[in-house]
């Protein structure tokens, strides 16, 4: 199979066609495989998956590899400041080590509802649980500009001048044909990105199943996870249980590796739709709802 298209050199410009257009009229268009709606359902989607050849990254307070949940982590970069004394940062390897815990339990999430996906790091919380502006857009842009299939950002930002960055960030991922996936805050209050139509946006709810998921009518938040009382890993190889849209977004993160794994031509757009079809509140297309209500 060669490259799809949005990983292929830009097409040069035609002269007499304005500017992103194509020539059509004489030229044999590339086709696209069309999938019956009423077909897909959570075995087309992701069923035999695993996650392999999907490469996911994690933007957050760093990942700890050879946690038993967690495996092994590809690469590790932190953000740092870059020494000229003007608050400029820049992202560095590292060794894959986390100072908090938070980014090894969103990793340890998407592991065990991916377990064949790769992960890569990126460390923006410099102090563990805290981190700034810049190096939140520094290591953001890093993640978006390495062509990730699946970014995973259980974080979020309150500061409105961040916004303009980071909604450019999110449409340039999406355009990039990365998915990001992004937790709400976890109190009523405006924060970014997960508010962004571009983005996939995860919210939780209480139930212990980590495969049942829920579509949302009410936006912004388009989907409902697993969030509370999740037992995830942390560092020392240890785990505990947390409850937060932070641990909600790295389980459709997972899936999202799942479907990719399986259909690796889908789009943003085309995944959000995978998503939305085979959430267990629709009904009506598929006979009932695919979530059990005995359960």
């Amino acid at each position: 199979m060669s490259d799809p298209p949005w990983r292929r050199a830009a097409r040069p410009y035609t002269p007499g066609v304005p500017a992103w257009g194509a020539m059509t009229r004489a030229g044999t268009l590339e086709e696209f495989q069309a999938v019956p709606m009423d077909a897909v359902g959570p075995d087309w989607a992701w069923g035999g998956a695993d996650g392999t050849g999907v490469r996911v990254c994690v933007v957050d307070s760093g990942i700890e590899a050879g946690h038993p949940l967690v495996g092994a982590v590809d690469r590790a970069v932190t953000v740092v400041e870059d020494g000229d004394g003007d608050g400029g940062v820049r992202v560095v390897d590292c060794e894959p080590t986390d100072l908090a815990g938070h980014g090894t339990a969103c990793a340890g999430v998407i592991r065990s509802v991916a377990p064949g996906a790769s992960l890569s790091s990126v460390q923006v919380l410099t102090d563990g649980k805290t981190g700034s502006g810049p190096a939140l857009i520094a290591g953001l842009t890093w993640a978006v500009e390495q062509d990730f299939d699946v970014i995973n950002l259980s974080l979020a930002t309150t500061r409105p001048a961040l916004t303009a960055r980071l909604h450019e960030l999110a449409d340039r991922a999406y355009f990039r044909r990365s998915t990001l996936v992004v937790s709400a805050h976890n109190r009523p209050v405006p924060s970014y990105p997960w508010s962004f139509a571009s983005v996939v946006s995860v919210a939780s709810h209480d139930e212990d199943d980590p495969m049942t998921y829920y579509y949302n009518p009410s936006p912004p938040v388009e989907f409902h996870a697993r969030g509370v009382r999740v037992p995830v890993a942390w560092p020392g190889g240890g785990t505990i249980r947390s409850t937060g849209n932070s641990f909600a977004a790295p389980h459709i993160s997972g899936l999202c590796a799942l479907i990719l794994g399986k259909h690796p031509w889908l789009t943003p757009f085309q995944l959000k739709t995978v998503l939305f079809l085979c959430a267990g509140n629709m009904t009506g297309r598929f006979g009932g709802a695919h979530h059990d209500p005995a359960r």
